[in-house]
């Protein structure tokens, strides 16, 4: 059986935000999420529309591939480097509170386990969700085109 690994990881997240957008209440976009910034790096706020879901697909297939995972070590992940106007560049961390309120989504919707000092780990639930789009996604690829 197919799994993560197997598959481009932009082609599992773009499938997975979809399902998460359409099969998943518990994953949503808080009121503030159109106007708020995804870390002191970025200049604005995200174009997509649907870039809660993209994160909250990102944050899953993080936690498949990295094992257990904090907000500070995914803050790292989602980091960038800041632009100084005179000075030079430096690495800033990315938002941990988009990071927080995703985590208590995903455990909501039972995705997302909390390990004890470990942070976050996928849930069974969650791992068979991101095998069985994997194992979709390769029969996509398999399947010659027409």
């Amino acid at each position: 059986m197919p799994s993560v690994y197997d598959v481009p990881p932009e082609l599992l997240i773009e499938k997975l935000s979809k399902y998460l957008m359409e099969n998943v209440e518990e994953v949503s976009p808080p009121p503030w999420a159109e106007y708020v910034k995804t870390g002191a790096p970025r200049q604005r706020p995200p174009d997509r529309d649907d870039w809660w879901y993209v994160r909250s697909a990102s944050v899953l297939r993080k936690l498949y591939v990295r094992g257990p995972v904090g907000v500070s070590r995914l803050r790292l992940e989602y980091g960038g480097r800041k632009t100084g106007k005179r000075r030079p560049e430096h690495f800033k961390k990315g938002s941990g509170n988009i990071l927080r309120k995703i985590f208590q989504q995903l455990e909501k919707a039972g995705l997302v386990r909390k390990e004890s000092s470990k942070g976050r780990a996928l849930s069974g639930k969650g791992r068979s969700l991101l095998d069985r789009l994997a194992a979709e996604i390769k029969e996509e690829m398999k399947s010659p085109e027409r």
